[in-house]
């Protein structure tokens, strides 16, 4: 299982702000992580809203409305890495983590993480937006790495992102005094034109950079596409927002060592609202 990129993925990386490659993780690490996320989906049928506590109080467990018992539509988990050892593995020792050093050096810190999962025929959206703009930090080597935990295909609300859009403006969140987590209609419209879709089979680590602008549509098939979503940041880029998804492990050094240094970029944005509940009660302002 190879643990490095090779020069044409990074060059993508580097032109398009996207990778996909496959065995981001161990097969024993996906199994025992589709596991664990098999018995939440479980448990989850026991509640007809969302549940759960994070650090901060917000609920662990997001379910979609028209969740119910017979018909489960979890649609997120907040820091599974505090609830479970195998995906708390995937950051401390797999693939994933080793190709992240061809990309951004040796010294790596984690932010966030979370799962997101599409179950069959849900109604989940995600509408385009930067992930930087949730997450700012004092510079802009942050990646958000998707490994797939299930097969990705273009009917089953895949991955999109403007190619390039690394490069480009940071779009504002921010409309009509309200933080939507969404940029404006007409930045979207244009995204919808120029998007490409990001598959692979389950295994598969997407690398994406915290700028590049990205959205997915439902799920219209009877199979879940659901994905495992770490923020893994250079070590010398400090967060200046708190985190949208409080972590025990925020700021674990995942490889390499402590740099003692603080990097800076220059740029301006208006920093994010903290959800009261989740990113998707965020992005439904959009539309309401």
């Amino acid at each position: 299982m190879p643990t490095t990129l090779s020069d044409r993925q990074v060059s993508v990386f580097r032109s398009t702000g996207c990778v996909t490659v496959p065995d981001g993780v161990r097969l024993d690490q996906l199994a025992a992580m589709r596991h664990d996320l098999d018995q939440w989906i479980e448990q989850s049928r026991a509640y007809t809203e969302p549940f759960g506590e994070t650090l901060d109080g917000r609920p662990r467990f997001d379910v979609q409305p028209g969740h119910s018992t017979d018909k489960p539509a979890l649609r997120r988990v907040q820091s599974p890495t505090e609830l479970s050892e195998a995906y708390l593995s995937a950051l401390n020792d797999s693939p994933m983590i080793e190709m992240l050093v061809d990309l951004f050096g040796p010294d790596l810190r984690f932010h966030h993480s979370k799962v997101n999962c599409k179950l069959p025929n849900s109604g989940t959206v995600v509408d385009w937006h930067q992930d930087f703009l949730f997450d700012p930090h004092s510079n802009d080597d942050l990646v958000t790495c998707l490994i797939f935990l299930t097969d990705v295909k273009p009917e089953n609300g895949p991955l999109m992102t403007v190619p390039g859009s690394h490069l480009g403006p940071l779009h504002s969140l921010w409309h009509d005094e309200t933080f939507t987590g969404a940029v404006d209609p007409s930045v979207a419209t244009k995204c919808d034109v120029e998007a490409v879709e990001h598959t692979g089979k389950a295994g598969s680590v997407c690398f994406m950079h915290s700028r590049v602008l990205h959205a997915s549509r439902t799920n219209a098939t009877d199979q879940p596409r659901n994905l495992f979503i770490s923020a893994i940041a250079a070590a010398d880029a400090v967060p200046l927002a708190p985190n949208q998804v409080p972590s025990a492990h925020q700021g674990m050094l995942l490889h390499g060592k402590e740099p003692n240094t603080i990097r800076s970029i220059p740029f301006d944005m208006r920093l994010p609202e903290m959800p009261e509940t989740t990113f998707f009660a965020q992005q439904a302002q959009a539309t309401t």
